[in-house]
């Protein structure tokens, strides 16, 4: 089995897409620069970590690490996109709803991935 195999994974590779397409094509100029790529790189760093801590599942507490770092930018995303929203920079209220519920959906998985790697993985 693959990384790519895992639904975590696809989930975070969706949103790096559509949060990267958003960021330079919904806010305006400043705001590319400034949120824009903080949002780029915390959306960036689930997907590395979800691959980085798969390339080490044979070590639980590796595995568990770089999950949990992947949630933790999970949120971190979802907080910048509330930023984004809270200050007007990003106008649609349809494409901040659905790049929300999409993180929100992701962190969700992969909190429940965390639970079941901590209940069943065996070094």
């Amino acid at each position: 089995m693959s990384y790519h195999q895992l639904e975590v994974y696809r989930l975070a590779s969706e949103l790096v897409r559509d949060i990267h397409l958003m960021t330079l094509t919904c806010l305006p100029d400043y705001e590319k620069y400034e949120t824009g790529s903080q949002i780029r790189r915390s959306v960036k760093s689930i997907k590395s970590n979800i691959v980085e801590g798969y390339g080490r599942r044979s070590y639980k507490k590796d595995f568990l690490h770089f999950l949990i770092m992947a949630y933790s930018s999970a949120e971190e995303t979802i907080d910048h996109l509330d930023t984004l929203l809270q200050t007007g920079s990003i106008e649609n209220d349809e494409k901040y709803l659905q790049l929300h519920q999409k993180a929100d959906l992701l962190a969700r998985k992969l909190n429940c991935f965390i639970k079941a790697v901590q209940k069943n993985h065996r070094t």
